[in-house]
């Protein structure tokens, strides 16, 4: 299985950089550093609405003797030069507007009367209708330390810090920032184009009627949710019928929006197994496939290989349900990892200790992949359904798989074992 893994991502290069605009670029990875232009913020504001004041002129305010300034102006967010404020005044402020010069703090509403003269302000309706512009007094019940309810220039990141590093993938946080500071496109590596095909003349699509022998296409489904999870975009295709010809022609209508191709189903010794035969074959500048048996279990029948004139890498996984996701997070997703830049590792794993209350049995030679549930409190992990790569409901109870190492034929309640997290 390691050497499998290993051969395929020495095949496997990172997507060519692109210049996006921000929201195109959600999900991709940073090629570059950012730093920032300007400081953030790039002004003293305020982070109340209120008065801004200086704190010698409120230093002694209270309940009963409350300090009364004169209101000299008004400025908001978004506004011109802000009036200066001298001793004795102060300037109605809303939050988010530059700091007037002479101001040293900000008064919150609530502690003042709003400049009603009626008492404490309690709600912000009652500073809205205050009294407009110069000429209004204000009485502060409370004082303030210099500072106080202040932004500052610069307080979240300073002119030339560094933003975010090479190798971030952008979420919705780090697209703010760029935002913040004024960054309209960035630099990146694009999310990988993954095509998911389903194999298999007994399929058929979820919400259609089942005839005699057939089961619903649920492969395709669970594939391309996981590469979408695992930051591709993903394609799903239709089930494809067990013929050669018409895999070869789905395929190649899908390489030209595919970076990579996975296949499910058809990859084991049986007549009909079409992906085999279809691609087996293939030569040439386009590349072939080469199908191999592993040491695992569910999953032991796996193709890798490049195909079409831009040999692009097709991952052919068994289509029992469980090894087809099972094969997904042990190879494929460190494929759209390596695709977007990022190390290949797939998901992390930690050590365990096993709860059953029978022996776990593997078969001797082979790495195997039990699904389980794991209880981060006690550290524990107890299994979840059987052995079998069919059993599809117990696979949606788990929330890891449980690794049984290729010399361990059984494994007893209470052993330490390895657990690769899945949720």
């Amino acid at each position: 299985m390691d050497e499998h893994l290993a051969d395929i991502l020495r095949q496997i290069r990172p997507l060519e950089p692109l210049e996006l605009q921000l929201l195109e670029a959600q999900g991709c990875v940073l090629v570059e550093d950012v730093t920032v232009p300007i400081a953030l913020p790039p002004f003293d504001n305020s982070s109340m609405d209120g008065y801004a004041v200086r704190v010698a002129d409120v230093a002694d305010a209270g309940g009963e003797f409350p300090a009364r300034l004169t209101v000299v102006g008004d400025v908001a967010a978004g506004s011109g030069e802000p009036p200066a404020v001298g001793p004795g005044e102060a300037v109605r402020i809303m939050t988010g507007a530059p700091l007037p010069p002479g101001a040293q703090a900000v008064v919150p509403v609530e502690w003042t009367d709003g400049g009603g003269g009626a008492g404490p302000a309690t709600t912000m309706r009652a500073h809205s209708k205050a009294p407009q512009g110069a000429g209004g007094t204000v009485e502060v019940y409370r004082p303030v330390a210099a500072g106080e309810h202040i932004r500052l220039r610069g307080g979240d990141v300073a002119a030339g810090e560094l933003a975010l590093a090479a190798g971030t993938v952008l979420g919705p946080t780090q697209i703010s920032l760029l935002a913040a500071i004024g960054r309209a496109t960035v630099r990146v590596r694009p999310r990988p184009r993954v095509v998911v095909v389903s194999t298999g003349s007994e399929l058929v699509a979820p919400g259609e009627e089942l005839g005699p022998g057939r089961i619903h296409d649920s492969n395709s489904f669970a594939l391309t949710a996981a590469a979408k999870q695992a930051g591709a975009i993903a394609y799903r295709v239709g089930a494809v019928a067990d013929d050669a010809e018409t895999l070869r022609a789905t395929l190649e209508d899908q390489l030209i929006r595919a970076d990579a191709v996975v296949t499910s189903g058809g990859v084991s010794v049986g007549a009909y197994d079409v992906v085999k035969e279809a691609l087996s074959d293939l030569d040439g500048e386009g590349g072939g496939v080469d199908f191999r048996r592993l040491a695992m279990q569910p999953g032991k029948p796996q193709g890798f290989g490049r195909v079409g004139a831009d040999r692009t890498p097709l991952l052919a996984l068994p289509g029992n349900p469980v090894g087809a996701y099972v094969s997904f997070e042990l190879f494929v997703r460190p494929v759209i990892r390596r695709l977007m830049g990022l190390t290949p590792e797939s998901r992390p794993c930690v050590q365990a200790r096993l709860e059953t209350p029978a022996p776990l049995r593997s078969p001797a030679g082979r790495r195997q992949f039990l699904r389980g549930r794991y209880d981060a409190a006690s550290g524990t992990v107890r299994p979840v359904g059987g052995a079998g790569s069919h059993l599809v409901a117990a696979l949606a109870l788990a929330d890891c798989l449980l690794v049984v190492p290729e010399d361990v034929t059984e494994v007893e309640d209470g052993t330490a074992v390895e657990v690769i997290a899945l949720d």
